[in-house]
C-alpha cells in the first residue's frame, strides 16, 4: 500500500510552480504540482500517456493550441507526444500521473526551459 496526501507539507515556489513526487506504485507516478496564480508550464510533451486532476484551483490546459479550462475536481487523460502547456488561474494543486517508466526529472525539465 502507498500512502500520501495532497495537503501535507505545501510549498507555493516564488518563481516557479513546485514540483513534488508523492508515491510510486507497480505502474505509475503520482507527482503534485503546486501553482501560484499566473505561473507557468511552458509547452512541451511527454513520451507516455498523463492523467491531469485539478485538486484545487483553475488552470488553463493548453493543448495543441486550443486552451481547456479546468476547475476543481476535473480530470483529463492526454495521449503521449501531444503538445501541451498549463497556466495557473489561481493559486492551484494538480495531481500528475506518469507512467511508471516517466521520470520526475522530465517534468521538472520543462520548468527550467
Amino acid at each position: 500500500m502507498n500512502k500520501a496526501s495532497i495537503l501535507y507539507n505545501l510549498q507555493y515556489g516564488e518563481q516557479k510552480p513546485d514540483i513534488k513526487l508523492l508515491f510510486e506504485s507497480d505502474s505509475t507516478k503520482e507527482i503534485r504540482i503546486v501553482f501560484r496564480e499566473g505561473q507557468l508550464m511552458k509547452e512541451h510533451k511527454t513520451g507516455f500517456p498523463i492523467t491531469v486532476e485539478i485538486f484545487e484551483g483553475a488552470i488553463d490546459f493548453g493543448v495543441e493550441g486550443n486552451v481547456h479550462k479546468l476547475v476543481k475536481g476535473d480530470i483529463v487523460a492526454l495521449a503521449a507526444g501531444i503538445p501541451h502547456d498549463l497556466l495557473a488561474m489561481d493559486d492551484s494543486i494538480v495531481r500528475l500521473s506518469l507512467a511508471k517508466s516517466d521520470t520526475v526529472q522530465r517534468v521538472k525539465s520543462v520548468l527550467e526551459r
